[in-house]
């Protein structure tokens, strides 16, 4: 049986949902992430913002630059998550295997599929036309004897395309690429490749490995070889564990108050927990990261003693490793939080939270009662959208906004993510 691999990628996924959910949005330049102003970076951008140079992982000053009439959205993670779900559940209807590869991205193994949906082709056209029915997006889609071609194949026609490369035109659909196509290609390898000549992947191809591993490495060289020749992984390994969950934000100016610095944590915590929550995890590693000036950034680990999801916890360890981790006394440009080693919750008598030592005036039900007033806060949040409500700041702590953090965007239901979103598409597409 032949192997077929589908890689699905969602057309600029978040500027997408915000026009279809605002049809004012469509047709106009539309970026997602930070707001101008600040020192974010695009998160993704519609293709009308595109034909103005601005793509992902741009800071958000140059974005502004090139196109100040561009509608800048902060991102709403949480709808976003929503609708990748529902995507998800479509794939599933095509085949048991699917591998989220990112919220915006899947990988989807095919084969032997032609007996219920025809040829590849048939089953790439049905995958979209149940996405758009569905969700009202388009997706590119790419489809290959493995995940390397595929994943070259969605990426070969977008917007909303389709390309099917059959295992005797994997040769022919790589060479004439421009190398910079290939993992590994980056901003410094690529000037190495371009100094010995190296352009196409048909020349990469065509060079000795040995000359490869002299200018690039072994381990290198022998990876770029071997994709010039379309050789790559193939299986789609479904429901891979999620790893860590993690939250930052970058102020407006570099920061030295603690008490605005404790109230971003709080709500990078509140954040962190009820994403845990949501995917039915708890964690058993808090993670704090700090970048300063010049972007030079420390990180700081903490092992709890049991797993939590309580944000409760997640501050109190937080603030205990920027407090006493022995990190420089400078101006904060950026602070997170992450959450790590996760795990499912561990319940402790009558299906409550696990039991912890408690502190000596704490009640004895402060546990479970914690437990229910975050169920309480995730119900709220769920139905009226991300940050309406969440557990408070001390009497006199400073809100963010008032020391020039980037201000929480309160209009159609934004929540207050990290200036720095992660991109969800890679910057090109």
């Amino acid at each position: 049986m032949q192997r077929w691999v589908m890689h699905l990628d969602m057309d600029a996924f978040y500027a997408a949902v915000e026009q279809r959910d605002d049809p004012s949005l469509r047709g106009r330049p539309v970026v997602v992430g930070a707001r101008p102003g600040g020192r974010g970076v695009v998160a993704t951008c519609s293709y009308e913002a595109r034909r103005f140079g601005i793509r992902s992982a741009m800071p958000i000053a140059e974005a502004y630059r090139r196109c100040p009439d561009a509608v800048y959205l902060r991102p709403r993670m949480a709808h976003y998550a929503a609708v990748s779900r529902r995507i998800r559940r479509e794939l599933d209807g095509i085949s048991p295997l699917v591998e989220a590869v990112s919220i915006d991205e899947a990988c989807v193994d095919v084969s032997g599929l032609e007996r219920l949906f025809g040829p590849p082709a048939a089953i790439g056209a049905l995958a979209k036309r149940r996405i758009r029915d569905a969700c009202g997006l388009t997706a590119s889609v790419g489809i290959g004897p493995n995940r390397l071609i595929a994943k070259l194949a969605s990426e070969y026609r977008k917007p909303d395309g389709l390309t099917v490369v059959a295992p005797d035109q994997v040769q022919a659909f790589l060479d004439p690429q421009p190398v910079a196509v290939l993992r590994g290609v980056g901003a410094r390898t690529l000037p190495r490749l371009e100094r010995l000549g190296i352009r196409s992947v048909a020349d990469l191809r065509r060079r000795p490995i040995a000359e490869l591993q002299r200018h690039l490495g072994p381990r290198l060289a022998a990876a770029l070889h071997a994709q010039a020749r379309g050789i790559g992984p193939s299986d789609v390994v479904p429901d891979t564990p999620r790893k860590s969950i993690s939250k930052e934000t970058t102020f407006a100016q570099d920061q030295t108050d603690p008490a605005l610095l404790h109230a971003r944590l709080r709500q990078l915590a509140g954040e962190v927990a009820h994403t845990a929550r949501a995917g039915g995890l708890a964690g058993g590693v808090v993670t704090l990261k700090v970048r300063y000036a010049g972007f030079v950034t420390h990180s700081r680990q903490r092992r709890l003693a049991a797993p939590t999801d309580s944000e409760r916890v997640l501050l109190a360890e937080a603030w205990r490793l920027f407090e006493h981790g022995g990190l420089p006394q400078a101006p904060v440009r950026l602070i997170g939080l992450g959450l790590a080693a996760l795990t499912e919750p561990q319940l402790g008598p009558q299906s409550g939270p696990q039991p912890h030592q408690r502190d000596l005036f704490e009640a004895a039900d402060a546990p479970r009662r914690d437990n229910r007033l975050a169920q309480t806060l995730d119900a709220v949040n769920a139905r009226f959208g991300d940050g309406v409500l969440g557990f408070g700041l001390a009497a006199g702590a400073v809100q963010p906004a008032e020391a020039g953090a980037i201000p929480e965007d309160r209009s159609r239901g934004r929540s207050p993510d990290a200036a720095d979103p992660a991109p969800d598409d890679a910057a090109g597409r």
